[in-house]
């Protein structure tokens, strides 16, 4: 979307999301060893919360409320009909997300989870894979987290959402041009207001530079919910519009199951065909939950 940018200034939109597709983000953080990263992976209670330590031995709660969306970025490449249980996924947080508290998740910080399950395609039907994203890293500290999936789009798909609609006229600052979010909402400009996809006359977020800020809505005939647990506070929608919900850009890709419901932070994808892939640069819509029930 317009405005994005990983230095300073304003960055042109397109340039941004190339290099977002490039992997600006290489590193990765290094594994807490064995033990310490059972420990991490406790199950945890509602607010999707915990409790680490810091080099004083005291304890530091980490807190992300139920509701809030995390734009991530995939860093992982794999096949639907290839990947096994137990393999390990990789992504990056795509936009700085607000907490209530005045604490952010910073843009770039990682988030992992692990394929689950894997029925491979046969007898007509495409594979079916199932997988979770469990830990997110907030300033070097691992925490659990439970996630659903609200959206996923393919990365050619986040590319062209940075797009602008219009060329530039003479004079016209490059950053002003207007965007359209995944879903179809439209963005005026770098820091100017979202304006709703079925009402041109609705302001329903704003543009913050390395994504927009809006309340997610609920949409018509699909299972994408707005207010959760009473967390209504504007969210990181990044390249999204309010009430995308599904899937785009990626063909013969559905949500079997979003992870919303029991079994609670699984994730179920299905193939209608054998060769669907998901890459390094696709976008996704994860929102946190409350503690799995499994």
């Amino acid at each position: 979307m317009s405005g994005m940018n990983f230095g300073s200034g304003v960055a042109r939109p397109c340039v941004h999301f190339l290099i977002l597709v490039c992997g600006v983000f290489a590193s990765t953080a290094a594994l807490p060893t064995s033990a310490h990263e059972s420990a991490q992976r406790r199950q945890i209670g509602s607010a999707a919360q915990t409790q680490t330590t810091n080099s004083a031995g005291r304890p530091h709660e980490n807190k992300i409320p139920i509701g809030t969306i995390l734009p991530v970025v995939l860093r992982t490449s794999f096949e639907l009909d290839r990947c096994k249980p137990g393999e390990l996924l990789h992504g990056q947080i795509a936009q700085e997300v607000p907490l209530p508290n005045g604490a952010t998740i910073r843009r770039g910080s990682q988030i992992e989870g692990r394929i689950v399950e894997v029925a491979p395609a046969g007898g007509g039907t495409g594979a079916k894979v199932s997988m979770q994203f469990d830990r997110l890293n907030m300033k070097g500290r691992w925490i659990p987290v439970v996630t659903n999936l609200r959206a996923i789009a393919g990365f050619m798909t986040v590319i062209e959402a940075g797009v602008p609609d219009e060329a530039p006229a003479e004079g016209a600052p490059h950053e002003w041009l207007p965007t359209t979010q995944i879903g179809g909402d439209s963005v005026y400009g770098v820091w100017g207001p979202v304006m709703s996809w079925n009402d041109a006359s609705e302001v329903v977020g704003k543009s913050v530079g390395d994504g927009v800020l809006a309340r997610p809505k609920a949409r018509e005939g699909a299972d994408c919910r707005g207010e959760l647990e009473g967390n209504d506070n504007p969210q990181a929608l990044w390249v999204f519009s309010t009430d995308a919900c599904g899937v785009y850009g990626i063909e013969h890709l559905n949500i079997v199951h979003a992870g919303r419901t029991d079994p609670v932070g699984k994730i179920v994808l299905a193939s209608e065909t054998r060769n669907v892939k998901l890459k390094n640069g696709d976008g996704l819509l994860l929102r946190v939950n409350a503690a799995s029930h499994d």
